[in-house]
């Protein structure tokens, strides 16, 4: 399970129970630095939504009372998702959250997955400390371009190994399709050369290369 490994466990989270007031919500954001954390009922178990700083301020700053229960500005109630979720279903549900409350069998709350955690396993999908260079390669998306990754790849492993590949499909009416192809620690220039040039003979068009090791891109096109 790719989302267990991921997620902060409730052991390690500040929450707070829905019997608390917004005072006392307040005291624990003031106390912690968080702009949010889960709201839980009496047991722990069960999540019940989240209570932001910026509500709470708002609330108070316009005279409101604010021995209240915290559940009054509670938000984000249904933003959960359970632990054997597929992944992809994370970034339908994550968006605009700072982290989305996860579940685990019995529906009972398990911890949470940060948008930080996210962005980290996906930084390693790069490989950037076994990586030299990236290349971004054109080609033709839909029924026209079938089998284009798998002809790309077979002209990168006549030269070189891969790290790693990321495929990423235009939005609108582009007819196109962007493979990011990561080389492994090691390759040579001649290499790279090699291989851009290999690629381009059979139509596909490097439109750019970044040098994991400088941070630097060695080309640029236009898309």
């Amino acid at each position: 399970m790719l989302i267990k490994s991921l997620v902060l466990k409730k052991e390690f989270l500040t929450t707070v129970k829905e019997t608390d007031t917004l005072a006392e919500a307040l005291q624990v954001l003031e106390d912690t630095g968080f702009r949010c954390v889960p709201i839980l009922d009496e047991s722990g178990q069960i999540f019940r939504g989240n209570i932001y700083k910026m509500h709470l301020y708002r609330h108070k700053s316009q005279g409101g009372d604010m021995n209240l229960p915290v559940t009054y500005l509670l938000k984000n109630a249904t933003k959960t998702i359970p632990i054997n979720a597929p992944f992809f279903k994370v970034f339908f549900n994550i968006k605009d959250l700072p982290y989305i409350a996860v579940l685990d069998e019995n529906a009972n709350f398990f911890g949470i997955l940060t948008h930080t955690a996210l962005l980290a396993m996906l930084s390693e999908s790069w490989h950037i400390d076994v990586g030299s260079y990236v290349l971004t390669v054109m080609s033709i998306s839909g029924p026209n371009g079938r089998g284009d990754l798998a002809a790309m790849s077979k002209i990168l492993a006549r030269y070189t190994d891969l790290a790693s590949a990321i495929t990423l499909d235009a939005k609108g009416t582009e007819n196109v399709r962007r493979t990011l192809f990561t080389l492994p620690a090691g390759t040579s220039e001649t290499t790279l050369n090699t291989v851009v040039a290999k690629l381009e003979k059979k139509g596909y068009r490097v439109v750019e290369i970044d040098d994991l090791q400088s941070g630097q891109p060695l080309r640029s096109d236009e898309f």
